[in-house]
Order: structure tokens, then C-alpha cells, then sequence
């Protein structure tokens, strides 16, 4: 890491950056869908070295974390926008509309669970009965 030098000789660590591909490789995100983020504004616009890099932070790091999270539970990009602008260290009670929210598509998420857990059980069961029966009664039923 490199130093940054100040008057009266005190010496602080500089903050480490990212480039884009480092980024991608640390979120598992792509590089061109960090792009599309930043186009779409979901992500601020990085900030660029003297020759136009991008270069990004431990905090966009951890935004873009977040991001990959929220889509993997399926959450669509505009609804993930209001989580974005609060703080990591943000005391939740400060946002109950957000925790509705997150608990409302928490629960669709356990649901979701449950039914692909039947689908599991049922291919399962399946498999250790042998080649699979039209005569056979047992099926897989959605929980309601």
C-alpha cells in the first residue's frame, strides 16, 4: 500500500482502491454488469484515475455485495434502490418501511424455499423407488 505524506511529517495509510476487474473477481458481479449499474444509477459513478480507469472502494465493495444479494433472492433492481442509500451502520428502527419490506420478501423467499424443498423430496423419493410410474399416486403438491 502506499503512503500519503502530510505537513509535520505524520504518515497516514492511503485508502485502497479497486479496479473493475478486481471488483467483479471480490462480488461475483460481471464487469459489464457494474457498468450497467452505474448507467442505470443503481451504483454511483465510479470514481476514475488520471487515465480513466475506474477505481473503486472498500464501500463499493459492500454496495455492490448487497446488490448481489438482493438479486439473488430474486428482488427486481428498482425495488432494491431504497436499500442503497441507508448505511451500513444504520440503526433499522431509523427505516420500518424498509424492514416491512425486507421481511415481506423474506417471507416469499422461505416459501419459495419450502416448495422447491417438496420438489426435492418428491425427485428424491423418485429416484430411490426407481424409473418413474404414470400409475404411481404419489405427487408433488404445491404448499398453499
Amino acid at each position: 500500500m502506499h503512503k500519503k505524506h502530510f505537513p509535520g511529517g505524520n504518515r497516514v495509510k492511503a485508502e485502497h482502491t479497486y479496479t473493475i476487474k478486481q471488483t467483479a473477481e471480490q462480488t461475483g458481479i460481471s464487469e459489464d454488469t457494474i457498468r450497467y449499474y452505474e448507467k442505470i444509477a443503481l451504483l454511483p459513478r465510479a470514481d476514475r484515475k488520471d487515465n480513466g480507469h475506474r477505481i473503486y472502494r472498500e464501500e463499493d465493495i459492500h454496495m455492490i455485495r448487497l446488490l448481489s444479494c438482493l438479486k439473488k433472492t430474486g428482488m427486481p433492481l428498482e425495488e432494491m434502490r431504497p436499500f442503497l442509500v441507508v448505511s451500513a451502520d444504520s440503526d433499522p428502527a431509523e427505516y420500518p418501511e424498509l424492514v416491512e419490506r425486507l421481511k415481506s420478501h423474506r417471507e416469499n423467499i422461505v416459501s419459495q424455499i419450502a416448495s422447491l424443498q417438496q420438489v426435492v423430496d418428491f425427485i428424491d423419493m423418485k429416484l430411490v423407488k426407481g424409473r418413474y410410474r404414470r400409475d404411481d399416486s404419489s405427487s408433488c403438491h404445491p404448499i398453499d
